[in-house]
């Protein structure tokens, strides 16, 4: 914006040069006029101060001209650096929208979508940030998120919020900027053709990811034409209040999103109430891989995918509770943790993970708050 301010400044400053040489121009060709009409018929000294004038008239364009010769040199080269940080800047927006925070990165290589780098076990999670509280009982639990992945005209800012107590959940508040989320100011609602169910939406790669009221579709629905691109059935998944996580809320189906793609946690009949995980195509929902844990669903109170491992949290109402479980899918096994977890609000109805800001994001008891975590070194 700064570059295309300067350019906006060095063009307006040209023409005003241009106008002013036009000026002098014009008073030029009136002087030769008046010197072609009147030499005949003017005195020999009239004649000779018109030829001063038209010599000074003369004298001064060619200086203008050198100067708007050597104001067009200075501004070509000005463009060319222009280009090529705009260059610089699409690289850089483009390595934003794959997810890669560029400083956690120990080359200037672009990392593929994807990659794990920067992944361990987490190991540390820090006290709740209160950013916004809500301001109705429609807020008593909800979610809130950001797209690590944002697509055009979103940014990493953009932020989406939905209050979830209700029947028919259909309105999704979105924020341009964190400063009108924190002031509660959204700069548009959406209304979904379909309402939602719970608090286990995400937004990804410009989609919005919810599960459709009372049944086990899950559903894409793109935020910037508003239309329903996609939706799929889980096979088999619990809903509406099936195999919700322990704080109820018919939780069956949650969505996530980590650094390595787009997830369902859901159980299934079949799992006999443990965790189930999928990873899906962010296109069309399809299951691309499916993984069964042997963590209870409704023994836990949430859950977070984080580098290709499911962490679940161990109460929603304990001011001390721990995230509890680690399942890793890289190799299919799970154990124990006890990482201290801060339910400051004693009411946790959602956490997820944004792997671009490499924070948990939480809705506790009305409020929409944040934690920082560390992760061990691989």
């Amino acid at each position: 914006m700064s570059a295309i301010q300067d350019l906006q400044r060095d063009g307006r400053e040209q023409r005003a040069a241009l106008e002013s040489t036009k000026a002098r121009l014009s008073s030029l060709e009136a002087l030769l006029h008046r010197l072609t009409l009147g030499q005949a018929a003017a005195p020999w000294d009239t004649q000779e101060g018109l030829q001063t004038e038209l010599e000074l008239a003369y004298s001064n364009l060619v200086r203008d001209k050198s100067a708007l010769e050597e104001e067009k040199r200075r501004l070509e080269a000005e463009n060319r650096d222009l280009a090529r940080r705009l260059e610089s800047s699409s690289k850089e927006v483009a390595r934003l929208r794959r997810g890669q925070c560029p400083q956690a990165r120990s080359t200037s290589e672009d990392v593929p979508p994807g990659s794990k780098e920067g992944c361990g076990e987490l190991i540390w999670v820090g006290e709740p940030v209160t950013l916004r509280t809500a301001e109705t009982l429609m807020g008593k639990y909800g979610v809130w998120m950001r797209d690590p992945q944002a697509a055009y005209p979103y940014t990493q800012e953009t932020t989406w919020r939905i209050d979830t107590v209700g029947t028919d959940i259909r309105q999704v508040f979105e924020y341009d900027l964190i400063s009108q989320f924190l002031q509660g100011y959204p700069s548009k609602v959406h209304v979904l053709p379909r309402p939602l169910e719970s608090t286990g939406a995400v937004v990804y790669q410009g989609s919005l990811y919810f599960q459709g009221a009372e049944s086990r579709t899950v559903i894409r629905y793109e935020l910037y034409t508003e239309t329903l691109k996609a939706e799929k059935e889980i096979p088999g998944a619990g809903y509406h209040g099936q195999f919700p996580y322990s704080w109820g809320g018919y939780t069956d189906i949650d969505l996530a999103v980590d650094e390595t793609g787009l997830w369902v946690i859901y159980s299934t009949e079949a799992a006999k109430g443990a965790i189930v995980l999928s990873k899906l195509n962010p296109e069309n929902l399809e299951l691309e891989q499916t993984w069964e844990t042997n963590i209870r669903k409704q023994s836990v109170a949430n859950a977070f995918i984080i580098c290709s491992t499911l962490y679940t949290i161990s109460s929603y109402s304990l001011p001390d509770a721990t995230v509890n479980f680690a399942y890793d899918t890289g190799t299919g096994s799970s154990k124990a943790l006890t990482v201290p977890f801060k339910n400051r609000y004693k009411y946790s109805s959602m956490i997820d993970y944004n792997p671009l800001e490499k924070k948990l994001f939480a809705w506790d008891n009305f409020n929409m708050v944040t934690y920082d975590i560390r992760l061990s070194q691989m």
